[in-house]
């Protein structure tokens, strides 16, 4: 399963029925689960680790040393889960020392083509990125959050479940679950409205998102009187338990 012309090292863990295309490259810290496939011209690098059933397009570069001037060479990781997709040029830094030393990606994730995921992000699960969406160190990203081609996120930056970031937009502060955010800098434009119908919210919990959105950024309401409200609401509404969460755990600011 591995093609003659792949360089892996011997110290290399890859699972029996792991596939590697010719002219990839597998460093020694490396673990590959079962039903992984590697595609031509790959780099993997270490220590990293990498989950079952994952694919890697051609010219991805994984688990590369972090693109930071205060790195010098520490021992730092990349964990990767499940069922991940690596597109074509794809590239993903392992952590720092100065950070939390390891990047995180969860499962069922997709890597659209040039897409850039920096040191110590720390991703969930469902997530896209789309061609060319780059995220700078230590950004957090939820569940099924979508990210735009041609987006960019600033380091430290928050990116909530199910928020939506439009194609070319920066996002320079934090953007709350479930929101819509646009523009360079990005700014709130709505709710997700299509992606929470499509997973399953029913007419009702997006109407009570909805309104929690006005709350936060149409009533006019100060920020602490607006998370007030939130959390009184929170208490009988459990879909914005997860928004209030993260607008009171922010701490780079809200898109506003």
């Amino acid at each position: 399963m591995i093609d003659a012309r792949a360089v892996v090292a011997p110290e290399a863990k890859i699972a029996p029925d792991v596939e590697i295309g010719p002219f990839s490259v597998i460093g020694r810290d490396v673990e590959i689960g079962p039903g992984t496939w590697i595609g031509p011209h790959v780099v993997i690098k270490g220590p990293t680790r990498m989950g079952a059933h994952n694919k890697v397009y051609q010219f991805a570069s994984i688990g590369e040393d972090p693109q930071d001037k205060k790195y010098k060479g520490e021992v730092t990781r990349l964990e990767i889960g499940d069922r991940n997709v690596f597109r074509e040029a794809v590239t993903v830094n392992r952590g720092t020392v100065t950070g939390a030393s390891v990047t995180t990606i969860g499962n069922d994730n997709l890597f659209m083509a040039y897409a850039h995921v920096a040191h110590d992000c720390r991703l969930g699960n469902q997530i896209i990125l789309a061609n060319c969406a780059t995220l700078g160190g230590h950004v957090d990203i939820g569940d099924w959050a979508i990210l735009g081609g041609l987006s960019a996120a600033h380091q430290f930056t928050k990116i909530g479940a199910h928020a939506f970031i439009a194609h070319n937009t920066m996002v320079t502060r934090d953007v709350p679950p479930y929101v819509m955010a646009v523009g360079r800098p990005a700014v709130p434009h709505s709710i997700n409205t299509e992606g929470l119908t499509r997973r399953g919210f029913s007419a009702e919990q997006i109407r009570n998102i909805r309104r929690a959105y006005r709350v936060l950024y149409r009533s006019g309401l100060k920020l602490q009187e607006a998370l007030e409200r939130l959390d009184r609401s929170a208490e009988s509404e459990a879909e914005l338990r997860p928004f209030v969460e993260f607008l009171h755990s922010s701490s780079r600011s809200l898109v506003r």
